[in-house]
């Protein structure tokens, strides 16, 4: 049942969408430039996790999904939660620890939530969101919905039990989730190689019944074409998919990592195959969009960003007499 689509894909997509995916590639990869740039002038305090690199995957899955579908993150949340349509005003402030941050400043880096964009959280601990996930879709399915849920994690977390509990029950309950592995090579300094006795983690679908797919998660088109045959499947009652991304982080594990351990040889191979001008050559070749049109995105863009910087600037801090506030859930 397992399948290996690592080969680019010229996708069957209109102008308007490429674009809409573009401009999403985008918006993660300066945030998350400014979010370096905030965290080392001391606006952001504790660990903070990029995800240059990884934005592909981010895009190509959640674009596909409904609004009203749930979508459950990792400790590097931002983007995902960007994709869903957390607004970056709200992430920045969080992450600044302000009252207007999508978790009211309490959260950081790691715990950005949206009830609103059904973004149930980014997790501190590893593998620690699947569980979440798996309750999610199995909501969806005991309330007879057709909603789909989407899980993030990676690769350090598909040798932990989570995983293989959550995909057991997930084959047994015949659940509508699609189990996303972004495969960046590296937990922290330890190399997957060296950390699983399975490589190849999409083949682990087997052991479970289910089908399983490894696809060029540096290729936005291709994350596309598998997130929406993965998406349908799950909406028509046919169950969970396990989606290996193969990926790459450009930054170090947190902006704390000096990231010395990996091989510049390796980073600079990886950094060729950069998403955003692999799609932006693609949109061009199409003729869905001139360079100088293209350029014009990256500066909205870039005014989006720094209007949530200056956002986050001017909220407030969280008052100290709601300290203990939103402890239980009978609080707003």
């Amino acid at each position: 049942m397992v399948q290996e689509r690592l080969a680019p894909t010229q996708a069957d997509i209109e102008g308007a969408e490429a674009l809409v995916l573009y401009r999403d590639l985008v918006l993660g990869r300066t945030f998350e430039d400014m979010c370096a740039q905030m965290y080392y002038r001391g606006k952001m305090f504790g660990f903070v996790h990029l995800y240059n690199g990884q934005e592909a995957v981010s895009t190509g899955v959640i674009k596909q999904l409904r609004p009203d579908d749930y979508v459950t993150s990792t400790y590097r949340d931002h983007v995902h939660a960007l994709s869903t349509g957390v607004s970056a005003r709200s992430i920045m402030a969080e992450l600044f620890g302000k009252a207007t941050g999508c978790s009211k400043g309490r959260g950081g880096s790691m715990h950005l939530f949206s009830a609103e964009k059904n973004f149930l959280g980014g997790y501190a601990f590893v593998a620690e969101g699947i569980p979440v996930a798996t309750g999610a879709a199995f909501s969806g399915k005991y309330r007879g919905t057709d909603q789909v849920s989407a899980c993030f994690f990676g690769d350090g977390a598909t040798n932990n039990g989570q995983f293989f509990e959550c995909l057991n029950m997930a084959a047994l309950w015949n659940l509508p989730i699609l189990y996303v592995v972004e495969n960046n090579l590296w937990s922290i300094g330890m190399h997957h190689p060296r950390a699983s006795s399975v490589v190849d983690i999409y083949r682990k679908a087997d052991a479970f019944g289910l089908p399983g797919v490894k696809v060029d998660g540096m290729d936005v088109l291709a994350v596309r074409a598998v997130a929406r045959e993965a998406i349908a499947r799950a909406r028509a009652g046919e169950g969970p998919t396990l989606i290996e991304c193969t990926t790459y982080r450009f930054r170090g594990h947190s902006l704390a990592d000096p990231d010395e351990l990996r091989d510049p040889a390796e980073k600079e191979f990886w950094r060729k195959q950069d998403p955003i001008p692999r799609l932006a050559e693609f949109i061009r070749e199409q003729g869905f969009a001139t360079i100088d049109e293209l350029k014009a995105i990256d500066r909205q863009i870039r005014e989006e960003v720094e209007d949530a910087v200056q956002f986050a600037e001017d909220s407030p801090e969280p008052p100290l007499d709601e300290l203990y506030r939103f402890q239980f859930a009978e609080d707003e």
